[in-house]
């Protein structure tokens, strides 16, 4: 059913930049608002960044606000997080997901393996 395949994270340097990737499957992409979400050691899981359907909208957490972008590509069902500026706080596991109203945050209720994303002083 819902497949969602992270990509993209490894490790950088304070102020250096990464590109995630997230390729969708068993739903219809282009309908729904896509989100990314991370969760750091001892930490609940936090949404990052959302984008709407048509990616007219999006919007951040205030953390990351001015150094992540979120954009999609509905023709090929991928979404992707563009970090800029990156910071020893940014460090986490980083899923994408379709977000809801379940008590974690999506709307399906299944998670992809995440991608880690370790940033280092």
């Amino acid at each position: 059913q819902v497949r969602l395949v992270e990509s993209g994270g490894g490790l950088a340097q304070v102020g250096g930049s990464l590109r995630l990737s997230c390729v969708a499957s068993g739903f219809t992409f282009s309908n729904y608002h896509m989100s990314w979400f991370r969760q750091a050691p001892g930490k609940e899981r936090e949404k990052v960044a959302t984008i709407s359907s048509t990616a007219d909208k999006t919007h951040y957490r205030d953390s990351v606000q001015g150094r992540f972008t979120i954009s999609r590509d509905n023709t090929k069902n991928l979404v992707y997080l563009q970090m800029n500026d990156l910071k020893v706080e940014d460090t986490a596991v980083y899923y994408c997901n379709v977000p809801g109203q379940r008590p974690d945050g999506s709307h399906f209720g299944s998670w992809g393996q995440g991608t880690q994303v370790s940033v280092s002083s």
